[in-house]
């Protein structure tokens, strides 16, 4: 039955949301992570993006990264000035040992700013975070 089945809280995985400095072109790019903040690794982890508005979809952007080690993070993807106007939305799934976890990230249209800088987990940078 539906009440038997677990469906665990996915803890400790972020994605964020970075500016950064191009090295060659100088620009500030703002750049796509998800983070591993657990004490294990993940494996085969799945993300599919996406930005929408009542009046614009972008395409959906699908990601794998064999592995993900304990503590770390790895680049998601750059994200054009333009699509930060728009909702959206990272749909994360992985494997944590034998067990498949998944999670949806929203970031709302226009949170993706400068005022909207924190100090991101692991990083050792500012950036917007979703937990």
């Amino acid at each position: 039955m539906r009440k038997d089945i677990e469906i665990p809280e996915v803890k400790d995985v972020f994605v964020a949301v970075v500016q950064e400095q191009h090295p060659e072109y100088k620009t500030d790019d703002w750049n796509a992570y998800i983070i591993n903040n657990k004490d294990v690794d993940l494996d085969t982890v799945l993300i599919v993006s996406n930005g929408y508005s009542e009046k614009k979809i972008t395409p959906t952007m699908r990601h794998t990264i064999k592995l993900l080690p304990a503590r770390s993070y790895a680049k998601i993807e750059f994200m054009q000035n333009d699509v930060l106007e728009l909702n959206n939305e990272f749909k994360v799934t992985f494997f944590e040992g034998n067990q498949m976890l998944d999670k949806s990230y929203l970031f709302r249209k226009n949170t993706i700013n400068t005022k909207a800088l924190q100090s991101i987990p692991l990083m050792q940078l500012k950036g917007v975070l979703v937990k």
